[in-house]
Formats: C-alpha cells, structure tokens, sequence
C-alpha cells in the first residue's frame, strides 16, 4: 500500500503499531510525481578524476547530481559503469548526502541510485521531511518511476496534527 504525503503522519503511525518485535518499516511518497528516468543526468563538481585502467571515475567536492526534478548533493560521487562500459550503471555517493524532490528531502550518510531501475537506496542516519513533518531510519527505498518510498530500521516520526 503506497500512501500519499497528505496521509504521510497515519501512515508512519499505522507502521509503528503494526511492525510488532519484527524490522520497522513504513511505505511513503516521495516527491509527489513520476520521475522520468530516462531524462539526461547532469553532474556538477569542483574536482573529477578518471581512472582509465579500471574505468571508474569519481567526482568530489560540492558534488550535485540532477536530473528532471530531482536533485542529489554530496560530498564525493563515484560513477559506476555497466558491463560493457558504455553507458552508467549506478551512482555511489558518499559524505553529506542530501536527495531533494519538490518540497521533500531526505539526508543519509551514503546513497547508490541505480538509473535503469529510477531506484535509491539511502543508508546511515536517514532523515526524510515533507512539509512539517520527519521521518527517521537507517535505509530508505525510493522509487523515483513512481514516487514511492520505503523507510526500514526503527523508523521514526514526527508530524504536525491537521498540518499534513
């Protein structure tokens, strides 16, 4: 069941009372639109160095990642290639992260976006806000094809009554 941000304080609650001993984990929006994946990815950094013998490369310093309407801040972005080293697989970023989609925002300690998939996964510290209202774990899902996310890990929320 996906909910959206309006609903984002009732379905943290519904979350917390029915995860029991079990993993804690509440189903979000994210965004409050479809992302279009296929849209171009631009990176913008102070510092770039490219590995030719393994093929990596990582960007550093001020780090922001944007595509569409979503936006990735960090301090350090390690681009990682497909199989055949022709086209990105996954951006790794570390150091400060920070994902903003419309009005939400979500701060984690790490993040890998997997672009083919629309798919990042926010790890270490995770603290998502929508208007008024917070949410905190250690890993959160977001899909950026629907909008959609999932906050696992002794989640966490704070919300404002007859605000969301």
């Amino acid at each position: 069941m996906t909910f959206t941000v309006r609903s984002l304080a009732l379905a943290a609650v519904l979350a917390l009372h029915s995860a029991g001993a079990g993993a804690q984990q509440a189903t979000i929006a994210f965004g409050d639109l479809n992302q279009d994946t296929s849209l171009p990815v631009q990176v913008q950094a102070d510092q770039l160095a490219v590995n030719n013998a393994d093929g990596t490369a990582v960007f550093s310093g001020n780090v922001i990642v944007t595509q569409g309407e979503m936006k990735l801040a960090a301090g350090e972005v390690k681009v990682k290639y497909g199989a055949d080293q022709s086209e990105i697989d996954q951006l790794i970023a570390s150091g400060g992260v920070i994902v903003t989609n419309l009005g939400d925002a979500a701060e984690a300690s790490e993040a890998v976006y997997t672009i083919a998939t629309g798919q990042i996964v926010l790890t270490g510290e995770v603290l998502l806000t929508q208007g008024g209202s917070s949410m905190a774990g250690q890993k959160l899902t977001i899909n950026l094809k629907d909008g959609t996310g999932v906050m696992e890990g002794r989640v966490t929320t704070t919300f404002v009554p007859g605000g969301n």
